[in-house]
């Protein structure tokens, strides 16, 4: 399987250090202010560019700045050169509350601009920034003001910029995964089937139970689907293990009680063995998003959860595991990684920033991502996998399997009172 050429652009090690957090009055590493600081993280050079939202830490002069990520961009390289003069531009904001992407009821503290030279990360890590940088407001008032300039000038911002070549195999379903699809790996313009999805139902009575309405709807279970390779050996598969049915009371899948995927792949003595499993639930009230949260499971430890996030039922969305940040997405969004050293090596501090899975292997940066269309459109799940994920087939199979199950979760998460697709009912 020949990869695509993917670029990853990272920011993070962010901490601001000023006059107010040096004082002798304040203890402690951080900042005792009912105040916190913020910051908005944008590629700009691009068409409507992507908004990171991230917390700023305050330091004191003795402390060390935190290692952890606050924002990544990712670009296939056939996009590379239409980025024009591309640039990170940060602002930095002061709120008593956590602001709006627009930041709208906020101080800004100060901007800075990071370039960026994206023509040489196709082969090698770059770094473009790490360490501290003053923060500057471009504005009259400010500029006319000498004391606010001195203050300025001693607002320091830390930041790590760094980009890296991040080759990714592409995979695209060749229709809905209940309709048994054939898979394709694509590079470019160039696709080549490299794998058969089979759809089926292990239960073919299934079980009916008044809703509150009292009409019947069916229980969505046993739902399978088997991933097959290009000679017909199956090499991993998705299989339904908690039935999705509705909270009491209810039209929704709730959190509760989610419907769940069990994802296996087949063992080297002929049997199969567990990989990992994916919950799936609709978020409560009038919202459209379906949540989620997939764990891995190793054989001799504890489940890691890998990913865990929401979905819009309605316009879709991206399921996506990245574990550069050295945490799960279930947990803090900021966990200890030295960007400065590089995403894929982990930090002396020993931090458990990779996930051990087992046989020395471990999930670190990008691991995946698979994009869905909303309801009412042809869903053809397009999934990524990064290459030092792969090294077998059934390692790309077990991706296409959860990506499946993702997709299969989104309509089974429908609301009850709405009728499920023909290829969907038993």
């Amino acid at each position: 399987m020949d990869p695509c050429s993917y670029v990853r652009i990272l920011v993070g090690n962010l901490a601001i250090k000023s006059p107010a957090s040096s004082k002798p009055s304040f203890s402690g590493k951080v900042h005792p202010s009912t105040s916190t600081c913020y910051c908005e993280i944008k590629l700009k050079g691009v068409d409507s560019p992507p908004c990171h939202v991230a917390t700023v830490p305050l330091i004191s002069e003795s402390d060390t700045h935190p290692h952890s990520l606050a924002a990544g961009f990712d670009f296939p390289k056939s996009q590379i050169s239409n980025i024009k003069n591309p640039f990170i531009k940060i602002s930095v904001f002061k709120a008593s509350t956590n602001p709006s992407c627009v930041f709208n009821s906020a101080k800004l503290l100060g901007k800075i601009s990071i370039p960026l030279d994206l023509a040489s990360v196709e082969s090698r890590p770059c770094s473009f920034h790490n360490g501290w940088v003053s923060l500057t407001r471009n504005n009259k008032k400010t500029n006319n003001n000498p004391s606010t300039q001195n203050q300025n000038q001693t607002q320091l911002l830390h930041l790590t910029v760094r980009a890296e070549p991040d080759p990714r195999f592409v995979f695209r379903f060749d229709g809905e995964p209940e309709c048994s699809p054939q898979v394709f790996q694509v590079k470019g313009e160039v696709k080549q089937p490299v794998f058969t999805c089979k759809f089926s139902f292990r239960d073919r009575n299934p079980v009916q139970f008044p809703s509150t309405n009292s009409n019947l709807v069916a229980d969505r279970k046993g739902w399978s689907i088997t991933i097959h390779d290009l000679s017909g050996s199956p090499v991993a598969c998705a299989s339904m293990v908690t039935p999705f049915v509705p909270s009491p009371g209810s039209q929704r899948v709730s959190k509760s009680n989610p419907g769940a995927w069990l994802i296996i792949r087949p063992d080297g003595d002929g049997t199969w063995k567990p990989w990992g499993r994916l919950e799936a639930w609709r978020e409560p009230g009038n919202s459209n998003s379906v949540g989620y949260r997939f764990d891995v499971l190793p054989a001799t430890a504890d489940p890691v959860t890998l990913a865990g996030c929401t979905i819009s039922s309605q316009n879709g969305g991206k399921f996506t595991i990245d574990v550069t940040s050295g945490v799960t997405p279930a947990s803090t969004p900021n966990g200890s990684w030295d960007l400065s050293s590089g995403s894929g090596s982990r930090p002396g501090s020993g931090s458990g920033s990779d996930f051990f899975i087992e046989n020395q292997f471990f999930y670190r940066g990008f691991v995946m991502s698979a994009r869905f269309d909303g309801e009412k459109k042809c869903s053809k799940p397009e999934v990524e996998v990064g290459v030092k994920h792969v090294n077998c087939a059934e390692d790309a199979a077990a991706f296409v399997a959860l990506a499946a199950a993702m997709d299969l979760s989104m309509d089974a998460c429908k609301l009850f009172s709405e009728k499920l697709r023909k290829e969907l009912r038993q």
